[in-house]
């Protein structure tokens, strides 16, 4: 699983303060049992956040675009046993 970003980190962070923030402001509660499920569900609303964050591409990604492209590129040339006009011989 590759390392999260700092993007992820301040998504997820943010999200986690304002959530609760706005929760608790929401709810009036005064119970330690309100709070503490306040901040569960922020810190849960936070995960998702900072899952959802898209990732960079990886080398892995971009290795694989540049492969289709060569597998491309060869497939389009034409063969050197024919030419491109009327699919004679190059060889004598």
């Amino acid at each position: 699983m590759p390392r999260p970003t700092a993007a992820q980190f301040a998504y997820g962070s943010a999200t986690v303060v304002f959530s609760t923030l706005a929760m608790l402001l929401l709810s009036r509660t005064a119970s330690g049992i309100g709070v503490a499920i306040i901040a569960l569900a922020a810190l849960a609303l936070g995960l998702l956040v900072a899952l959802t964050v898209p990732m960079p591409k990886t080398a892995r990604t971009v290795r694989r675009t540049n492969d289709a492209a060569v597998s491309e590129t060869v497939s389009a040339r034409p063969s050197r046993a024919h030419s491109a006009v009327g699919g004679h011989s190059l060889r004598g």
